[in-house]
């Protein structure tokens, strides 16, 4: 099929609260990457703790997160062909906060049992 209309897949994304972007038709050839900066550009300004770069967002389809190096015509699976509209899920990263790393885990002597043999 060299030199003809390249394919291209129509997919919209299912974001964490059930709403979705898109549909929007991509080239076979576009990356995973491409794909997450046009969720970030599209991603509606009224939603709170947005993603911020590429590596914020995982996409998962077919029950399988994507890789951002590959191509859409890479992720075909006998599973998922692409026929049709798909639906790629949207996972966003919670950001990591120093607060987090800075906790202090209990110490085990905090947790005691008592065994009594009678």
């Amino acid at each position: 099929m060299s030199g003809g209309v390249q394919e291209q897949f129509e997919i919209k994304f299912r974001l964490p609260d059930g709403t979705d972007i898109g549909p929007k038709r991509y080239p076979a050839a576009s990356t995973v990457a491409t794909l997450k900066e046009s969720i970030i550009a599209q991603w509606p300004k009224d939603k709170e703790k947005g993603p911020r770069t590429v590596n914020d967002l995982k996409l998962i389809n077919a029950g399988k997160i994507l890789e951002n190096n590959k191509t859409l015509s890479e992720c075909k699976s006998p599973i998922c062909d692409f026929s049709g509209m798909t639906t790629m899920h949207v996972v966003v990263r919670p950001p990591t906060s120093d607060k987090q790393s800075n906790k202090i885990a209990p110490k085990p002597k905090d947790f005691r049992c008592g065994c009594s043999i009678m």
